[in-house]
């Protein structure tokens, strides 16, 4: 019996997410995404509070460095504390961006109304929450030299 389920199980995967510094800077948003993480059946693996410096902003976007919105992360990612989580869940990646909800709030109100950017996020850059897309992301984002300040 006890083979059989253990076939059965899926494998954990593991995603960062960040809260960015318009939710943390609101005790009640704060503790009510923690609360939304575990009653979505995510594992808190870590939990580290972030203030990133302008260059520590730019080295995480680095991807982004050529687009139109660039600075204004950089400078909003840089404007105060953060919240990071490593998050392990079946089939985490997917789970959390479906959580999360769209980048830009104001689709995420009109699409997805009970995700995270919906009913916390102010703008499309100020929207709450960041989660990475890839588990190769994920590898550059937590774990390379780059970018290893994260969780350190």
């Amino acid at each position: 019996m006890l083979l059989n389920q253990c076939r059965l199980s899926k494998a954990l995967q593991l995603t960062l997410a960040v809260i960015k510094p318009d939710a943390v800077a609101h005790p009640l948003i704060m503790e009510a995404l923690h609360q939304s993480i575990l009653d979505n059946n995510f594992v808190i693996v870590r939990r580290k509070d972030l203030v990133w410096r302008r260059a520590d902003s730019e080295r995480f976007y680095a991807e982004h460095s050529g687009r139109f919105f660039f600075q204004r992360l950089v400078e909003f990612m840089s404007s105060g504390p953060m919240r990071a989580y490593i998050l392990a869940r079946e089939d985490a990646i997917r789970h959390w961006r479906e959580l999360m909800g769209p980048t830009k709030v104001f689709q995420a109100r009109y699409t997805s109304p009970g995700s995270l950017r919906a009913q916390f996020g102010l703008t499309d850059t100020r929207n709450t929450a960041h989660g990475s897309g890839t588990t190769e992301e994920i590898f550059h984002q937590v774990c390379s030299e780059r970018n290893g300040f994260l969780l350190s």
